[in-house]
């Protein structure tokens, strides 16, 4: 839930590491790079599409030609507002670039256009909930608007780097949270629902394998109640698991590095996945060191209340407001509810599935909505995992799912059976029915043949027949496996269960 201005914290149990003269607590703040969704860059109108030819979406602009002039993307601006609006910020209806010097290779002009004092979004804050079911506030502090760098590329020739500028100049977000998270956990699930919200309101597609969303980790540790201490930033973390693996990684260096006598120094560091660690790239530059003076080439950037009413309008519902829907008036348990509502794509998926079966089976949404939910969750989401899929990629569609689930409801397959079609399904993509009319795979109900099988059973099981009348209950279940057996699988349950009751009896 977002929420504006200051916020109090909870109070709850900090996330301690052990060393050797007793614990110490770890305090963390992210700096999330989101990449804007836009056709075009920050200030030019070269194309933003991932995947182009080295240096084949790169203007003039971008390339830091002379005479080139910045024109601010209006579509950038209205995206970052809606953001501040979506994490409940502050908008701040004056705001103006600087540049930011600095020199990179992938970066022609020398200087990055950015914001620094006065960025277009002020404070916030987000509300996470942990797997124990804890929730906390964590503060945002501001979003400010900058154009991306290129990209340096050192592995396609042995003495030479090659340089890529399709990225320079693309519209980023950074959003700057403050020092609120005390454990790898906790920052995980922040980045995890801020990538939700983001997803949901359209500003950023969330792609971390691309980059489009990243993340730069300050990383410090202190004694309980001390004042904070030197932080370190990790730079360019681009997935959740990356990020609480650099973190744990981070703060037990600094507290061995600080109870073996030595002194954490402000540097910038790189994660390297691979072997879980962080490794020194830099000393930390300070602001002043990178001699930040308002843009020249740009007016200050005034937004109007309009403009600011017209953002929260285009606003969709939220992720959070999503999931108290589905708790409220679906009656959803808090588990199913956050897992269906941390992606958009599959809580649209979810509803598509859910409106088509209380259609299919003429009964109310709350009715069926648990059974849909479990069975996404579920077999669904299991098939998409091993098939290495996402739900847009989905073989099965949520008509499909519907009908299988109404042939479950009426009784036209079993719990094992809706499984041997869901499986054909995801090979084929057919649909449920066809596949149980061509196969032969529809519940046997006939009651003569159902009886049939089931004395068929009992006559070769006369002495468990017995020891059953004697007492023994456990060999129930053996004589519905035996019936089921002797079905193919395909028999009732219920029916099964019934009649033996009564023949048994």
């Amino acid at each position: 839930m977002a929420r504006t201005g200051r916020h109090k914290q909870p109070m709850s149990a900090p996330y301690l590491v052990n060393g050797a003269t007793g614990p110490f607590e770890i305090v963390v703040g992210l700096e999330v790079h989101a990449q804007v969704i836009s056709k075009s860059k920050l200030f030019s109108g070269a194309p933003t599409a991932f995947g182009g030819e080295p240096n084949s979406q790169v203007s003039l602009v971008d390339a830091a030609m002379p005479g080139m002039l910045p024109v601010l993307n209006g579509e950038c601006v209205r995206q970052a507002v809606r953001t501040g609006l979506a994490l409940g910020c502050t908008i701040n209806r004056r705001s103006r670039f600087d540049r930011k010097n600095y020199f990179y290779a992938d970066l022609p002009a020398g200087y990055q256009i950015s914001q620094y004092k006065e960025p277009v979004v002020g404070e916030g804050a987000i509300e996470i909930s942990l797997d124990d079911g804890t929730r906390r506030t964590i503060g945002i502090e501001r979003i400010h608007l900058e154009q991306d760098a290129g990209k340096s590329i050192h592995d396609l020739h042995p003495s030479m780097s090659y340089v890529d500028l399709n990225r320079a100049g693309v519209a980023l977000m950074e959003i700057v949270s403050r020092p609120d998270m005390r454990s790898p956990a906790e920052a995980g699930a922040y980045v995890a629902t801020l990538r939700a919200i983001l997803r949901a309101i359209g500003s950023c597609d969330g792609n971390m394998q691309e980059g489009s969303l990243r993340a730069d980790v300050n990383v410090s540790v202190r004694r309980p109640g001390e004042p904070f201490g030197t932080r370190c930033e990790i730079k360019n973390v681009n997935s959740i698991r990356f990020i609480q693996q650099a973190i744990a990684h981070e703060a037990r260096r600094q507290v061995d590095l600080i109870e073996s006598g030595g002194t954490v120094i402000q540097e910038t560091r790189l994660f390297d996945p691979e072997r879980g660690e962080t490794r020194a790239l830099r000393s930390k530059e300070d602001a002043h060191d990178y001699r930040y003076f308002p843009e020249p080439d740009l007016p200050p950037l005034l937004i109007d209340e309009a403009f600011i009413a017209a953002c929260r309008e285009s606003l969709p519902e939220l992720p959070d407001a999503r999931r108290r829907r589905y708790e409220a008036e679906l009656g959803l348990s808090p588990y199913l509810a956050g897992v269906l509502t941390a992606d958009i794509e599959e809580s649209l998926w979810f509803e598509h599935l859910l409106a088509e079966t209380a259609r299919r089976q003429g009964r109310a949404q709350r009715e069926v909505a648990e059974k849909a939910a479990n069975w996404m969750t579920g077999d669904l989401f299991a098939a998409l995992k091993r098939l290495d899929r996402g739900i847009a990629d989905s073989p099965v569609s949520p008509e499909q799912g519907a009908e299988l689930l109404a042939l479950l409801a009426d009784g036209t397959l079993s719990g094992p059976l809706a499984k041997q079609v869901f499986e054909i399904m995801l090979e084929t993509g057919e649909d449920p029915a066809a596949i149980a009319e061509a196969r032969g795979l529809r519940q046997v109900t006939d009651t003569g043949a159902l009886e049939a099988a089931v004395a068929s059973v009992l006559a070769a099981n006369a002495d468990k027949v017995a020891e059953y009348r004697a007492g023994k209950d456990k060999l129930f279940g053996f004589f519905v496996g035996q019936v089921m057996k002797a079905s193919g699988g395909k028999a009732s349950p219920a029916m099964v269960n019934d009649l033996l009751k009564k023949a048994l009896g």
